[in-house]
């Protein structure tokens, strides 16, 4: 199968709770120095953290358009609260395209631009097909999905575009409660902004001390960081055009350049590994997923033929 189109990277949201001004400059310099396409803003966790950008918003939307990146907005992964249902319909009023975090919002953003991220469960070539009829123009594929299911669902319904989730550590849940506020002797209600201690999660060990998971407010995460890397050509060349960096507490620049080089051929796959673990050196990577295998675990075998090529 040929590629059609030209690959593309997009920056997903910031999916951590950073102080105002430091997400600003982060995205200023993702402006103007990070080979990105698009480029995904918006709270997406956790409602009360939405006042931390709400004041930079605007001249970082403008900021990335002069640039020339293609910016998204994304809504809530959860949605409970009447002031999250307001939020979520006040999208309608912003410029540009929406990305879906949630089900629950693509009645609110009818006859709306959309995309859809990577929490919504696109599990299959029907759900893929469904989206499209409600004006969904861009998916990306949720990162647990082994590679023949990709295969499967980017080959049934080639009018989409489709994204995976490349770089970063993996959201597994959500919840309505925080229990990163509660680790740190608080409540959600009075969570006094805990999870900004922690920029990049809070890491959950197991009783014999081994590091399985992240706490980041409402969301547990991956301890490992997905970073799909030898995989690019065969996703490449089965059709997947997107390619999703979901932003860590590193040089997310650095890793742009790291994979665009990748993308264009230009960069081997141990020389890019090296590379970035010299970028995020203290957290493991891993593939498992689309290896079929335990989704912690860095599988350095190829990836099986997909089923029916």
């Amino acid at each position: 199968m040929q590629q059609v189109t030209p690959s593309q990277l997009t920056l997903g949201p910031l999916l951590y709770l950073w102080q105002g001004e430091a997400w600003r400059d982060f995205y200023f310099r993702i402006a103007d120095e990070a080979p990105v396409d698009h480029v995904v803003l918006g709270e997406v966790v956790c409602s009360k953290r939405a006042h931390f950008m709400a004041p930079y918003m605007q001249e970082v939307t403008e900021r990335l358009q002069r640039a020339g990146k293609r910016v998204r907005h994304a809504s809530l992964a959860l949605v409970t609260l009447p002031r999250e249902e307001k939020a979520t319909r006040e999208l309608r009023d912003l410029d540009g395209v929406i990305e879906i975090s949630d089900l629950s919002a693509l009645p609110a953003l009818a006859g709306r631009p959309t995309t859809v991220g990577p929490l919504v469960n696109v599990y299959n070539a029907a759900t893929v097909r469904f989206l499209a009829s409600q004006g969904v123009t861009s998916i990306c594929l949720p990162p647990e999905l082994p590679f023949d299911a990709v295969c499967e669902i980017v080959g049934s319904v080639p009018q989409m575009d489709f994204e995976i989730f490349a770089f970063g550590r993996v959201p597994l849940a959500i919840s309505a409660r925080c229990a990163h506020a509660r680790v740190k002797g608080n409540t959600k209600d009075n969570c006094q902004f805990v999870c900004a201690e922690d920029p990049d999660g809070l890491p959950v060990t197991t009783l014999e001390g081994q590091q399985f998971l992240a706490l980041n407010g409402v969301q547990t995460m991956s301890h490992t960081c997905q970073t799909l890397i030898a995989e690019i050509p065969d996703l490449q060349a089965h059709g997947l055009t997107g390619f999703r960096l979901s932003p860590q507490h590193c040089d997310m620049v650095a890793v742009a350049e790291i994979y665009r080089q990748i993308l264009d051929g230009t960069l081997e796959a141990d020389q890019a590994e090296m590379a970035l673990q010299a970028v995020y050196p203290d957290v493991p990577f891993s593939n498992g997923f689309l290896h079929a295998d335990v989704g912690a675990d860095f599988v350095r075998t190829p990836l099986p033929a997909a089923i029916g090529q």
